[in-house]
């Protein structure tokens, strides 16, 4: 079979224009609904109001309705006496009449009697059987809403395409109004394909994954204004997504469908679709990262998206294209008003070049009060790449990269960015996690923003500001000591204290039982010994590498010349979990890790080393309290009594919580 190729790379505006030649997105209809059904639905007309609200002129206080030329000239130590000739409550007719020299008692929300202008306070009188005493003046009008003051009749008081919140339906069940009229719902279809996916709750076999991007474009939808239809999972068979797809066409205002849309071999939805009706096909790939294999088509007058498989991307491509089209057939404005922020990029921001591309990112406060900006790391299989990120930016097509210090815009995901109590940058541990657990188990508000660069970036995050407090666990190759000598070498030195953490477990991470028999670092030596090595940069590769140049000493080789024997030294992880999930796939027989993970994926442990994990702290920060609780559960015997039976091995010290250096 050969292999199949991108027709045409379209930019995103040629491919929206292209759409728009085959395909003009109107509301899909109205329907009446009663008003307590309304909520968070559209107007598909204008309401005008049918009477005045309020429809009679009434008391805004408790007190005294009067003529308010009776009232002129009353002080405090000469108030204006008056008699009381009746009373008038909420929701009773006036059966009384003010004249000149009296005056009605009345509650809020009650009718103004015949012949009252104004309503004096009761804070300001003092009443004895029926003599009322006034002691301060009133003015024509005063404490009196008028009939029609709020809302008059005839006046336009909701306007079509208005989105019905609370304070909209409050409005119209003061008009008495009972049901309104609105935009139809357009109604969406939502399939996935693949052999490996299935749905959430059903076992695992190997090689398969759950399916994300139904639930998750099944919401955005819901966000967008549309009901969706869920039509399940294809298999990457012709006659399963012909199925899928035809049923939608014949339920739905349009389809959306994710996966089987790259240029890969078995992909069949560009044929399929140019089988289903005309136009078909219009748009097989676009200029834009992540999403570059987005299918767009139109069939007999109803659109059909093909988003990639990737979480990312099929969530990315959903909002630039698909969003706008389900909101305008909503009766909506087609774009998102997102909030957008100005922030400073902490790193340089490469980009795959010749696209346009969308970049999930991070925001930190610095100590200036500006923005900084971090990518969130990830892929667009990643879903947690969006899900950890506060908006997005944009680099444009003719651009390979945005310069570290370069301003770019933000546009956030949500409508507000709430500041973090505590931002912690630096390399990741479950123990962080454990220690902002203790934190809140007392401070159920407190917020933590925890983004994981690596003990280096924490460190560099650190020295600009953005951080108040940076996990490390860095091994000098030199003294064998670790984090000590690095807060000086990053700047730090006066800036920061470094707090002691406690002990991680490094070590041989094997599968269970062992069944290569795997006992120390000689045996990566060995030709039927598959290794999987941790990225450079990361304390654990800086470990491994140190304890193979000193077995290079001991054998008189190079370093160059030992690696280069080592089955999978190049197959590099970016984490622990990573390593740990190779080993337990059966990709690499051994990988160095901490025993946590270990654990977790219940694989056999082989100690190597004990590294300190440690907390360098921002020392302008110290004092503030968000800084203070995160030391105080560090401190806790609380957290050693929850490392201990949780048995991560993460072991305490004598020092644990102590400032060791600053």
């Amino acid at each position: 079979m050969s292999r199949k190729v991108f027709r045409e790379l379209l930019s995103i505006e040629e491919a929206k224009a292209r759409l728009t030649e085959h395909f003009t997105p109107q509301p899909s209809g109205v329907e009446v609904l009663p008003l307590n059904r309304a909520l968070g639905r559209v107007l598909s007309q204008d309401i005008e109001a049918r009477t005045d609200v309020p429809p009679f002129d009434r008391a805004s206080m408790d007190g005294y309705a009067v003529l308010a030329e009776n009232t002129f000239g009353a002080e405090e130590d000469k108030p204006v006496e008056l008699t009381v000739v009746g009373k008038v409550g909420a929701g009773e007719r006036p059966d009384v009449e003010v004249e000149s020299g009296t005056a009605v008692e009345i509650s809020t929300g009650a009718p103004i009697p015949r012949g009252a202008n104004a309503v004096v306070m009761v804070e300001y009188t003092w009443m004895r059987n029926d003599s009322l005493r006034i002691y301060r003046p009133v003015a024509p009008g005063e404490n009196v809403a008028s009939a029609g003051s709020d809302i008059m009749a005839g006046e336009l008081i909701l306007r079509k395409a208005t989105v019905l919140t609370p304070r909209e339906t409050a409005v119209a069940a003061a008009l008495g109004i009972t049901e309104v009229q609105l935009f139809k719902k357009p109604v969406v279809a939502v399939a996935s394909t693949g052999n490996e996916i299935v749905p959430p709750g059903a076992r695992l076999e190997y090689g398969q994954i759950y399916d994300i991007n139904t639930q998750s474009i099944r919401d955005s939808v819901i966000e967008c204004g549309g009901e969706p239809i869920l039509l399940g999972v294809a298999k990457d068979k012709e006659k399963d997504i012909k199925e899928k797809i035809t049923t939608g066409l014949s339920t739905a205002d349009m389809v959306v469908i994710s996966g089987g849309t790259s240029a890969g071999v078995g992909d069949l939805l560009h044929r399929i679709i140019n089988d289903l009706g005309s136009p078909g096909m219009l748009v097989h790939g676009v200029a834009v990262r992540p999403g570059k294999p987005t299918i767009i088509a139109v069939v007999n007058g109803k659109p059909i998206f093909g988003l990639p498989g990737y979480p990312t991307s099929a969530l990315m491509i959903f909002d630039v294209f698909v969003a706008p089209i389900v909101r305008t057939m909503a009766g909506l404005s087609p774009e998102i008003e997102r909030k957008v922020v100005e922030a400073k990029l902490a790193q340089k921001v490469f980009s795959s070049g010749g696209r346009h591309e969308y970049v999930p990112v991070n925001l930190v406060r610095t100590e200036a009060g500006e923005y900084s900006t971090y990518p969130v790391a990830g892929d667009s299989g990643a879903i947690t790449t969006v899900a950890e990120a506060d908006g997005f930016i944009e680099i444009p097509q003719d651009r390979a990269f945005l310069e570290e210090s370069e301003r770019v815009k933000v546009h956030l995901f949500s409508p507000e960015m709430k500041p973090a109590d505590l931002m912690i940058i630096g390399s990741h541990c479950v123990g962080v996690d454990l220690i902002l657990d203790l934190v809140r188990r007392t401070h159920p508000g407190f917020y933590a923003k925890v983004m994981n660069v690596g003990s280096s970036g924490g460190l560099a995050a650190l020295r600009r500001g953005e951080a108040d407090i940076a996990g490390t666990h860095l091994l000098d190759d030199e003294t064998g000591e670790y984090n000590i000598p690095f807060l000086e070498r990053y700047g730090l030195g006066g800036k920061a204290v470094l707090v002691r953490g406690y002990i991680r477990k490094q070590g041989l991470i094997v599968a269970k039982r062992n069944p290569k028999g795997i006992r120390n670092l000689e045996d990566f030596l060995r030709g039927d010994v598959t290794v999987i090595n941790r990225n450079p940069g990361s304390g654990t590769r800086v470990l491994l590498d140190m304890k193979l140049r000193r077995l290079c000493q001991d054998r008189g080789k190079k370093m160059e010349d030992l690696t280069v024997t080592i089955r999978g030294y190049r197959a590099e992880a970016k984490s622990h979990t990573a390593v740990a999930v190779a080993v337990l796939m059966g990709k690499a027989d051994v990988g160095l890790g901490i025993k946590t993970v270990a654990d977790q994926y219940g694989l056999d442990f082989i100690p190597v080393a004990d590294e300190m994990y440690d907390f360098a702290v921002h020392k302008q920060r110290l004092n503030r309290e968000p800084v203070q609780l995160f030391l105080q559960a560090l401190r806790s015997d609380q957290l050693r009594k929850e490392m201990e039976r949780r048995g991560w091995g993460l072991i305490p010290t004598a020092e644990t919580g102590l400032t060791v250096l600053g």
